[in-house]
């Protein structure tokens, strides 16, 4: 029914009708009754701002349109900017190659990395599923021939194993007990095994598989070497860029002399820089491709592969986050798989100041690589799987971006977030070295009573864990200064003790003698080596709290679970950081020392290195003192300035021909 008047009605209403209540017409006759009819000026403002809104019409049409256009042909658009870019870059690449080739290379090598997954991309997309059809009469013929092929595939890698340990232990025989010590630390962890008989085989020799290749690549290979050198040369300059910072905000004298302003501005750039790299998605692509390669070959479900993978570049906290709507409906197999990841490993932000230290920056990257493999496998022998996962035969998950609107919002989450792990290092240290001095004064107390001198801590552990340092592979000698840093690493944390072995390294390096009395000063590069794959890793006791209160913050209904496994975790997390060292002593090679006589005639004698050192050792041991004359043996003997030689080194050094 239609209501009277102006009101509106039903029908009206329907067809949209403007409500005359709200209209401007009522509100002009409103003006009108009340103040009399318009003024001129009043209509002539009117006007003119109708014609001002007009001109601003006419002139934001282009730009209108422009828009439109934009959005019209956004790929086109896109496609010739990026046309431009590669065109651009590709002249830029052939004038550096051009220019010189050499100091390009490293631009040639990221080029055709970046080039190959781009064609890679392009080729799955477009022929991907046609390739797959093509190819699948072979592989289903290979399905039927894989029970007894890959028999036959493990027997061909067993025996090439063997050959291979024969003939390379045979220069170096001490390499058999790091080998010795590998296979000790494996039966130790199965040994226990939450279920014996589930443990899946597969898993296991693939992970340990893949740790090995990954480690004969980079520590026997001369461009895997080069490249994890060359990748640790750069993570070293890249690290450098923080004293800009720093010495503006501290002051140069603070950051040449103190340590918190030496070393923590550190973790704060390298922050900025992974939280900048989760804002473009280049740490998502690199942890999804790490993760599918763990995945295809070891069969572990995708949740818990993308942890771990991703434990190679953050840390135990951090890493977990990637997987979090998942971690409610996660078995306990894949929870304590989750947990060793983190403890085998340590954060890049961490890594970036123990480099800082001086603790060489390629076996740092190594160590965490190869880390990533070997713990998943230790995982599945100490804890399988004897649930049914909602994960199984998933083929992957996805990672979200991070939530940061623009790359300066990411920059600065970055770094602010750094701030809370700076000052949790900073409390650590003062803590921990706090009460391990404290623990040594009581020990030392509780030893004089019985008689017993510098009793501590250290001493304690250089006794309980020597074994297991001689196990990984380190001399008898630098067994005790290996087993007390591990003690250290454990019991405290793995930031003091890289402190103290950078302190060892420093030592050698500067060519001070090896014994001072009674006391070591430093330890062989292969000790050193073994050590700092041994030391890479969250694993000790303080972790255990920041392990569980990371992950309950996530899923508190399964703090119970959590709890349960988390000890297992710690003891694998352990273990997976002494086989890497193993596997480090099993394919250390030694440096080998240079002609001694040619650095002799280039040196001046003013300081002291390790060369110089091993140099002057060489030339003692060639000396020979017969009834008051000097003579020289083997190469010495025909260098007309050895006796020259032996003088300078006197002044440095202690030997019976002094």
């Amino acid at each position: 029914l239609e209501m009277e008047g102006n009101q509106i009605t039903l029908d009206s209403l329907e067809k949209g009708t403007d409500n005359p209540a709200f209209s401007f017409d009522g509100e002009e006759r409103h003006y009108e009754e009340c103040d009399g009819p318009r003024s001129e000026s009043q209509e002539k403002r009117r006007k003119g701002k109708g014609r001002f809104s007009s001109y601003c019409r006419k002139a934001l049409q282009p730009a209108s349109k422009a828009k439109h256009f934009c959005k019209a042909h956004a790929k086109v658009l896109r496609r010739i900017v990026l046309g431009l870019l590669g065109v651009a870059y590709l002249c830029y690449f052939i004038a550096a190659c051009y220019l010189n080739f050499q100091r390009a290379l490293a631009l040639v090598v990221i080029t055709a990395v970046v080039v190959f997954f781009i064609c890679w991309n392009i080729f799955q997309k477009h022929c991907g599923a046609k390739v797959l059809l093509l190819l699948r009469p072979v592989g289903n013929c290979f399905q039927k021939c894989w029970p007894w092929l890959k028999w036959l595939l493990w027997v061909a890698l067993l025996a090439g194993l063997i050959v291979w340990l024969v003939l390379d232990t045979g220069r170096n025989p001490e390499q058999l007990i790091s080998l010795g010590g590998f296979c000790f630390l494996v039966l130790f962890l199965f040994a226990f095994s939450k279920h014996h008989g589930a443990v899946s085989w597969r898993a296991v020799f693939w992970g340990l598989g893949l740790e090995f290749l990954f480690g004969l690549f980079i520590i026997r290979t001369t461009p895997g070497t080069q490249a994890f050198q060359w990748l640790g040369d750069q993570v070293q300059y890249f690290l450098s860029y923080t004293t800009a910072g720093s010495s503006f905000v501290f002051g140069n004298t603070l950051i040449e002399e103190v340590f918190a302003f030496q070393t923590l501005p550190i973790i704060v750039f390298f922050s900025c820089v992974m939280s900048i790299l989760y804002y473009l998605g280049v740490m998502q692509w690199l942890i999804l491709k790490i993760s599918w390669l763990l995945q295809v070959s070891m069969g572990t479900t995708p949740t818990e592969t993308l942890s771990v993978a991703g434990n190679i570049f953050v840390g135990q906290t951090e890493a977990p986050l990637l997987i979090r709507p998942y971690l409610a409906d996660m078995t306990l197999s894949e929870i304590h798989a989750v947990m060793t990841g983190g403890f085998s490993t340590i954060a890049g932000s961490v890594m970036g100041a123990y480099i800082s230290f001086g603790i060489d920056a390629a076996s740092l990257i190594a160590a965490s690589v190869m880390a990533a493999p070997c713990a998943l496998a230790m995982a599945k022998l100490v804890y399988p799987e004897v649930e049914e996962s909602k994960f199984k035969g998933k083929a992957s998950i996805g990672l979200a971006k991070g939530e940061e609107r623009n790359i300066l919002e990411a920059a600065s989450n970055g770094a602010a977030t750094s701030v809370g792990l700076v000052a949790n290092i900073a409390a650590n240290l003062i803590a921990f070295l706090a009460v391990l001095e404290f623990i040594n004064a009581a020990l030392r107390w509780f030893g004089d009573m019985v008689d017993i001198e510098g009793l501590t801590f250290q001493v304690i552990c250089s006794y309980v864990l020597m074994p297991v340092a001689f196990l990984m592979g380190a001399d008898w000698a630098d067994s005790p200064i290996v087993a007390e840093l591990l003690g250290i690493k454990i019991f405290l944390n793995e930031f003091v003790a890289y402190q103290q072995l950078a302190t060892y390294k420093k030592n050698r390096l500067m060519g001070l003698e090896e014994w001072d009395g009674n006391r070591k000063q430093w330890i062989s590069e292969r000790a050193e080596s073994i050590t700092t794959f041994a030391l890479c890793g969250f694993a000790n006791l303080s972790s255990i709290g920041i392990t569980l209160g990371g992950l309950a913050s996530m899923v508190p209904q399964r703090k119970g679970d959590l709890a349960s496994v988390v000890l297992r975790a710690l003891l694998t997390g352990i273990c997976v950081s002494m086989l890497n060292a193993c596997l480090a002593g099993l394919l250390h090679v030694p440096t080998q020392v240079g002609d001694c006589a040619g650095f002799f005639s280039n040196t001046n004698f003013n300081s002291t290195s390790y060369t110089m050192y091993t140099c002057c050792k060489q030339l003692f041991a060639s000396s020979v003192l017969q009834n008051g004359n000097l003579s020289f043996t083997g190469s010495w003997a025909d260098q007309a300035e050895s006796v020259l030689w032996l003088r300078e080194c006197c002044m440095y050094y202690n030997h019976t021909s002094c």
